[in-house]
């Protein structure tokens, strides 16, 4: 069966819970220097752009580095936290409605030596679990960040969507300063999945941390 890559159009649609969700499953590949890695998606998270306090673009926020999200859907989005981990987003939506689905996750399948050389000398396990890894062994930095997700150096190829009942739906990780956003149901995950991050969302009621 011929794999094929997702179109703008699947990005460019309203519902960014509905493209996270369906999200899972798919394969996340990158070519760079004729090198082929790619995994199967399968931890992601939803941001509502203005409306949604723990988006980048909450609140109509522009920067130099958010200027992307403003962009029709189908483009990646990186960005740099903690000065060392990449977190790779896909933008979603039409343009000027700022909405992101962040990577949290894969299973590799493809180029798994390369993915651990790009780890070298300290070679986590945990190659492809949690963001920062992920981009890691992907290859993907700073310099992706407005790269077409149709073009050649990254793309998502479709897979069927995920049932419902190997879908595990929680709270997003690292947002607690987003008040009562902080407890959207918007991170989604595949049941069961050893890849899947370690990382911990808020429960409503509870003092506990992400």
């Amino acid at each position: 069966m011929k794999i094929k890559k997702l179109t703008a159009a699947f990005y460019q649609r309203k519902d960014v819970v509905k493209i996270a969700r369906e999200l899972l499953g798919k394969m996340l590949v990158t070519e760079i220097d004729g090198v082929r890695t790619a995994g199967r998606i399968v931890e992601t998270e939803a941001y509502a752009g203005v409306t949604d306090k723990a988006s980048h673009a909450w609140n109509e926020r522009r920067t130099n580095r958010t200027a992307v999200m403003y962009m029709p859907g189908g483009l990646a989005y990186v960005y740099l936290i903690y000065g060392i981990h990449y977190l790779f987003n896909v933008i979603t939506n039409v343009k000027d409605t700022p909405h992101a689905v962040l990577i949290r996750a894969l299973e590799p399948v493809d180029g798994i030596d390369m993915m651990k050389a790009r780890f070298l000398p300290l070679l986590t396990p945990n190659i492809t679990a949690g963001p920062g890894n992920l981009s890691k062994a992907l290859g993907i930095n700073i310099a992706l960040t407005g790269e077409s997700l149709t073009g050649k150096k990254v793309w998502i190829e479709d897979a069927p969507n995920l049932p419902e009942d190997q879908m595990v739906i929680s709270t997003r990780v690292g947002v607690a300063y987003a008040g009562e956003d902080a407890y959207l149901p918007y991170r989604f995950s595949v049941k069961g999945n050893k890849w899947v991050s370690k990382g911990k969302g808020l429960i409503k009621n509870s003092p506990g941390k992400v």
